[in-house]
C-alpha cells in the first residue's frame, strides 16, 4: 500500500469515528430533550398502588400533562428552577389521574399515587369508605385480588370505586378495620391536591406523611406500562428472564 493510500485510509477511519461520535452526541441530546420535556421512565418500587400498578412495572410518565414547573425538570431545573414558582402553562389535573410527584417534605423523592381530592374538597375515610364533600364514593365488590407470597396464594378483597367525575379504578381492602379506615376530615388547601394509593391499607399518602401536595410538585401523568417483571430472576440468571416477564402488562395503559 502506498503512502497516499495509507493516508486516505486513515482519513476515512477518522471521518467514520467522527460520524459515530456525532451520532452518539445527537442521540444523547434527543434522549435528554425527550426525558426533560416529553416522557420520563419510572419504575414502581412499592405495593401502594396495587392492583393498578405492581412492583416491577415500568412506566412512561407524560411530562407535559400539567405544564412545567421546577420539579418537572431534572435536579429541580437548576438555575432556571429557582426562577419558577408556578406551572407554565398551568394545566389542571383531572380527579382520578395517576400522578408522579415530588414528596412535599423533601421535594426530592418521587411518589406515585392517584389524585382523589381537588383544591377546596373535603376528604374523609369513614368505616373504610371514601367520602368526598360529605358524599360517599360508590364502590362495587369484584373478584378477589390474588397474590402469591412465598408459594402461598392469598386472596384480598377488591372493589371498583367510581369518583364523582365517572373515573373508575380498582382498590384493595386488606384490613377491614385498618388504622387508615377512619380519619379526620381533610380540607384541601388552594393550590394543593390530595393523593391516595389504591392499596388503601398499605399506602403512605395524603392521609399520612405525604400530606397535601402543592401543584408545583406534580411531575407528570402515568400513561403507559412499557415493561413489567415479577422480580423472580436475578440479573445473572439469564435463563429465567423470559419467565419473569409479565407479558400481559407490556404496552398497556394506566387507568
Amino acid at each position: 500500500m502506498s503512502d497516499s493510500e495509507r493516508m486516505a485510509t486513515k482519513k476515512q477511519e477518522g471521518e467514520s469515528w467522527g460520524e459515530l461520535a456525532k451520532t452518539v452526541i445527537y442521540a444523547g441530546l434527543i434522549a435528554i430533550v425527550i426525558r426533560t420535556f416529553l416522557f420520563q421512565p419510572f419504575n414502581i418500587p412499592s405495593a401502594s398502588m396495587e392492583a393498578t400498578l405492581l412492583v416491577g412495572d415500568y412506566l412512561f410518565v407524560e411530562k407535559f400533562s400539567y405544564g412545567y414547573s421546577r420539579y418537572t425538570f431534572p435536579f429541580g431545573g437548576g438555575p432556571l428552577g429557582t426562577l419558577m414558582h408556578d406551572r407554565f402553562p398551568d394545566i389542571k389535573p383531572t380527579r382520578g389521574d395517576v400522578i408522579v410527584f415530588k414528596f412535599p417534605q423533601d421535594n426530592k423523592t418521587d411518589f406515585i399515587k392517584r389524585l382523589i381530592g381537588m383544591p377546596g374538597d373535603k376528604i374523609q375515610m369513614i368505616g373504610g369508605r371514601l367520602y368526598i364533600n360529605d358524599k360517599i364514593v360508590p364502590r362495587q365488590r369484584v373478584e378477589d385480588y390474588v397474590e402469591n407470597i412465598d408459594g402461598v396464594e392469598h386472596h384480598v378483597p377488591q372493589y371498583r370505586e367510581t369518583l364523582p367525575n365517572g373515573k373508575t379504578y380498582l382498590t384493595l381492602d386488606r384490613d377491614p378495620d385498618g388504622p387508615l379506615d377512619n380519619t379526620e376530615p381533610y380540607r384541601v388547601p388552594a393550590g394543593h391536591y390530595f393523593m391516595m394509593g389504591d392499596n388503601r391499607d398499605n399506602s403512605d399518602d395524603s392521609r399520612q406523611a405525604v400530606g397535601y401536595v402543592p401543584a408545583e410538585n406534580l411531575e407528570g401523568k402515568a400513561v403507559i406500562r412499557f415493561f413489567s417483571t415479577d422480580g423472580s430472576a436475578r440479573v445473572w440468571e439469564v435463563w429465567k428472564w423470559p419467565f419473569s416477564i409479565r407479558y400481559s402488562r407490556i404496552l398497556t395503559f394506566v387507568k
